[in-house]
């Protein structure tokens, strides 16, 4: 973020994440979200926790794959949501850091904003790849050094139940929410 603020790009960080179960995991990782803001000096924007929503919105999909029909649902809802503040609050751009995980298709999170994009003459959704010249390393820098939540599945309850079922197929201890962070030990 340092890099966009040296180009004289002003930022808002906005949060919208209703598919983060449970609540306190959501609570979790959106302070984290506000301590880095405020330590930035920068805009945090607080949508609401629109869980119900979100359920709406995949139902039908509880048993789809990581990255598959409920995925992009969950990025729709995310980005329209997205682009609808930004519209309503005279942006003319927006973007998303979700693509600099690993776990996450680009080209799915990508299709998703720009669709949202287009529903708003003047929008334009920057999809900046993340992951290049050692993004996702700067990543693990920035949340060793912050000491950030260590998140071990995307954020859903399907995610997490997908996940804990992975791992105690491999003879592994399930998640346990709220207790790992980078850091520390």
């Amino acid at each position: 973020m340092a890099d966009i603020q040296k180009a004289g790009i002003a930022l808002t960080i906005l949060f919208y994440n209703p598919n983060i179960h449970p609540e306190t995991e959501y609570l979790l990782r959106k302070e984290e979200n506000v301590r880095y803001a405020e330590k930035l000096g920068l805009p945090f924007v607080d949508l609401d926790y629109e869980r119900d929503h979100w359920f709406t919105r995949v139902r039908g999909l509880e048993w789809e794959p990581e990255r598959g029909k409920r995925c992009t649902a969950c990025f729709d809802m995310r980005f329209e949501r997205s682009a609808l503040y930004a519209v309503e609050h005279g942006f003319s751009v927006f973007t998303s850091t979700l693509g600099i995980s690993r776990w996450k298709n680009m080209e799915q999170i990508n299709g998703c904003g720009h669709q949202a994009a287009r529903r708003y003459p003047g929008l334009h959704y920057w999809d900046y790849n993340w992951r290049k010249q050692g993004g996702s390393q700067r990543m693990i820098e920035i949340a060793k050094d912050e000491q950030f939540y260590q998140q071990e599945y995307c954020g859903c309850i399907y995610s997490l139940r997908d996940t804990n079922r992975h791992r105690t197929l491999q003879g592994r201890e399930k998640i346990t929410r709220g207790v790992k962070f980078y850091g520390r030990s």
